[in-house]
């Protein structure tokens, strides 16, 4: 099997894998209390499934616009941080720009960095983030859809996998002490505002110490 083949064949596995994950997603949105055409939008244009958990999560707790969206952009930033990479090593133009911008994620960018040549290198970047954005957008449909047929989705305590959601976002990413101590200190904040500060504001809180300490750890390299 070829090197260009074969990162096509593992594309097409990535994205399948994101779409059973937007499946979630879109019945987690739906127990927040967005409507169908809201939680399509989200994918379709925000298109980063972390900051969509954070942002509906904080929205399904009480909180108010203001604060979902301040989450969700924090917790997005670093798709700015992959985007100069991108754009450094990929070095589209043209109408791909701004179409690469939109498929900057997680999975493009690892997938764009694991090839050593350039051109295989963008195929690996198109073949994963246009898998993902496709299979991403029709597993939030299937979620949304199936969520809607149920009524109050609360029923079934899919208001309950908002939390859980965050937690299985957060997980892969404890490895070392870094991450442990940020996770830490970030959910002990948490905990200490929520009896006092308006829902969604804990949330803020913890991402920010998050940011924070990217910041940090950058300047102390």
């Amino acid at each position: 099997m070829s090197n260009r083949r074969q990162v096509t064949v593992n594309a097409f596995g990535i994205g399948v894998a994101t779409g059973a994950y937007g499946i979630s997603f879109g019945a987690i949105a739906i127990a927040s209390g967005l409507s169908p055409w809201q939680t399509q939008l989200l994918s379709l244009g925000m298109f980063t499934g972390a900051s969509q958990f954070a942002l509906v999560g904080v929205l399904g707790a009480g909180g108010g616009a203001v604060a979902a969206v301040l989450t969700a952009f924090l917790i997005g930033t670093r798709n700015g941080l992959y985007s100069m990479h991108v754009a450094q090593s990929l070095q589209f133009r043209g109408w791909r720009v701004p179409v690469a911008a939109q498929l900057t994620i997680d999975e493009s960018t690892a997938m764009a960095m694991a090839q050593q040549e350039r051109p295989l290198a963008r195929h690996a970047f198109w073949a994963t983030g246009i898998a993902v954005f496709i299979c991403w957008n029709v597993g939030t449909a299937l979620g949304w859809l199936g969520a809607s047929f149920i009524g109050d989705p609360r029923t079934l305590g899919l208001d309950a996998a908002i939390p859980a959601g965050f937690i299985a976002l957060l997980w892969p990413r404890l490895r070392g002490r870094l991450p442990i101590v940020v996770a830490i200190v970030g959910a002990g904040l948490a905990l200490a505002l929520v009896p006092f500060a308006p829902a969604g504001v804990p949330i803020l809180a913890s991402s920010l110490v998050a940011a924070v300490a990217g910041l940090l750890s950058r300047e102390s390299r």
